[in-house]
């Protein structure tokens, strides 16, 4: 269902994301994000004299090379705009994150590691939406290959990570039936 309609209302800023995830030649998996806010005006700005309406003010790219192990096996960013000369100083210090595991918690991993004068608020937030696209781009076709198989005993790292995949629901009941919690008897039992 679309938003309803809005006020009238004048644009005054966009941020625009773009996510990508790639399978490399040599085995391990390349995720890419890009961030860009701009304004619809133009300002004055002193690091840089003048932003013009539609120029970014923002621009940052990440890229992170994984392992099948989702483990960050390099790190690189990279500050193309800002609204202040030092900001590309600090894309170095991402490096810190090689070693790090992408799955639950990664957020906090990322905002312990990065958070405040260790990081850009910028490029902090993009590396923590990155780990959902890995998800996205490694899981299927590790499953696919058997490079990923539900361990004895062990609980799916889906359950309670959403909605759909709550642990009373429907999905669960069908998808996970040993680890259905809800009301009543999971699918395919009984």
């Amino acid at each position: 269902m679309p938003l309803s309609a809005p006020a009238e209302r004048e644009e005054l800023h966009q941020r625009r994301y773009d996510f990508r995830g790639f399978r490399r030649r040599d085995g391990l998996w390349d995720v890419e994000g890009w961030i860009a806010d701009t304004k619809t005006y133009s300002f004055s700005n002193y690091d840089r004299a003048n932003v013009a309406a539609g120029e970014p003010l923002h621009e940052m790219a990440v890229r992170i090379t994984l392992g099948e192990d989702f483990v960050v096996r390099d790190i690189e960013a990279a500050t193309d705009a800002s609204p202040f000369n030092v900001c590309p100083e600090i894309a170095g210090n991402y490096t810190k994150l090689i070693g790090a595991r992408m799955g639950a918690g990664w957020r906090r991993t990322v905002r312990n590691a990065m958070g405040g004068t260790e990081g850009c608020t910028h490029i902090t937030e993009l590396i923590g939406a990155m780990a959902t696209v890995a998800f996205q781009t490694m899981y299927p076709i590790l499953a696919a290959e058997g490079k990923i198989k539900p361990t004895g005993g062990q609980r799916p790292p889906l359950l309670d990570s959403c909605y759909a995949f709550r642990s009373d629901g429907p999905i669960v009941a069908r998808e996970y039936p040993a680890y259905y919690t809800g009301p009543g008897e999971a699918a395919g039992e009984g």
